[in-house]
């Protein structure tokens, strides 16, 4: 290690960008954080702080050649997870932008620090139980990280019955919009083999938002789209949406939308 840093230290930091660039950030700022102050301040550098991605996505075997890819995700080392708690996060805090976390490491790390720029969040993995406990923890979400958050990634957790699971998939995206005041793009998915879909029949949504943009969700029916589009998301502009089943409907909707697919 001693030998590797040396032939480092004699790079200008213009290379040293170049090789880092190709390096994953999260292994990156574990490694470099601390070592010295030219290497610091490399670090340091928006483009290795503005995203980080605190855990770990394995690609899942496709099933058959239609299949889309898949992802499982895992929680990275406690070790990883510790130094970032302790040290990395409290040093890049004002300049993180986004997160991506998952179950096992999100309570640790929104304690770490505060994030005054934090303006997106992906959450992976994660079961409605635990997100809806989550969403209503003061010191985990303060109402200025709530009011922050402009950008929503939900990946759920495929647990439990397929009927179960489409009602309390309508119940957090309810809870969702009552949580983040300000959310102006939500994708809502799984990266698992078992597609959440979501279904508005047994759990009508009742929320209303002038500030959402942006709408990427699976839907149970095509006629689920009704409720999306009746006014509710009055500012939605482009609404990319996975249907499963395709229902012909006589009803008639007037949106705005500009982009369908």
């Amino acid at each position: 290690m001693k030998y590797s840093y040396v032939q480092l230290s004699h790079l200008p930091d213009e290379i040293l960008m170049i090789i880092f660039k190709k390096l994953h950030n999260i292994s990156l700022l574990y490694s470099l954080i601390g070592v010295s102050k030219r290497l610091n301040k490399i670090a340091h550098d928006s483009i290795f702080t503005n995203h980080l991605t605190l855990l770990r996505f394995l690609p899942v075997p496709l099933i058959d050649f239609y299949t889309l890819p898949r992802y499982s995700v895992y929680p990275l080392s406690d070790t990883i997870v510790d130094r970032f708690c302790s040290q990395i996060l409290v040093e890049i805090h004002n300049k993180i932008e986004w997160l991506n976390v998952e179950p096992f490491s999100i309570e640790r790390i929104l304690l770490a620090t505060n994030y005054p720029n934090l303006s997106g969040l992906g959450l992976y993995n994660i079961q409605i139980e635990n997100t809806v406990h989550l969403f209503s923890d003061e010191t985990l979400f303060s109402c200025t990280l709530k009011n922050q958050i402009s950008s929503l990634v939900i990946d759920m957790n495929p647990l439990g019955e397929q009927i179960s699971r489409e009602n309390n998939n309508a119940l957090l995206f309810t809870h969702i919009f009552t949580t983040f005041t300000n959310l102006r793009v939500l994708n809502f998915h799984t990266t698992e083999n078992s597609v959440q879909y979501l279904s508005f029949f047994e759990s009508p949504i009742t929320v209303i938002s002038s500030t959402l943009l942006e709408l990427n969700v699976y839907l149970k029916t095509s006629n689920n789209c009704l409720y999306l589009l009746d006014g509710r998301f009055n500012q939605l502009r482009i609404l990319h949406v996975n249907i499963d089943f395709i229902i012909i409907s006589p009803l008639t909707i007037n949106s705005k939308v500009e982009h369908f697919d």
